[in-house]
């Protein structure tokens, strides 16, 4: 399983990253994984606030439908539009197919680094 030791992660699945004064989050490896082929996918718009450690986005796949909760708190940036098209990118490359950029950020959940979360991983399995 791939785990990028830059990112940041949630107990939730989502991983993070600051960039270029925006905090970017997307879904990790494991939680596309565990939710196999992704066909759908709902994300706020543009201008929405987040709030960290509420649902933000949610996700369809052929086994389940899941929410998808923010690690911070603050103001959508950007979207991935290309995601509402084609779910699938996040199965295919979920460290490059990020779900929303957030600016304006006030608060974080408690993120942990790599080692941390492989052993959630670890005590989940």
């Amino acid at each position: 399983m791939n785990i990028p030791e830059e990112l940041k992660y949630t107990k939730s699945h989502e991983w993070v990253k600051e960039e270029d004064g925006f905090y970017v989050v997307g879904l990790t490896d494991y939680a596309q994984e565990e939710l196999s082929d992704l066909v759908f996918v709902n994300l706020p718009e543009v201008g929405d606030e987040v709030e960290a450690g509420e649902t933000f986005a949610d996700v369809e796949s052929v086994k389940a439908a899941s929410d998808v909760y923010s690690p911070v708190t603050g103001t959508v940036a950007e979207i991935n539009e290309e995601l509402l098209d084609a779910p699938e990118k996040i199965n295919e490359d979920p460290y490059g197919a990020w779900l929303i950029k957030v600016e304006n950020v006030s608060d974080t959940v408690e993120l942990m680094d790599c080692a941390e979360y492989e052993k959630l991983l670890e005590e989940e399995e």
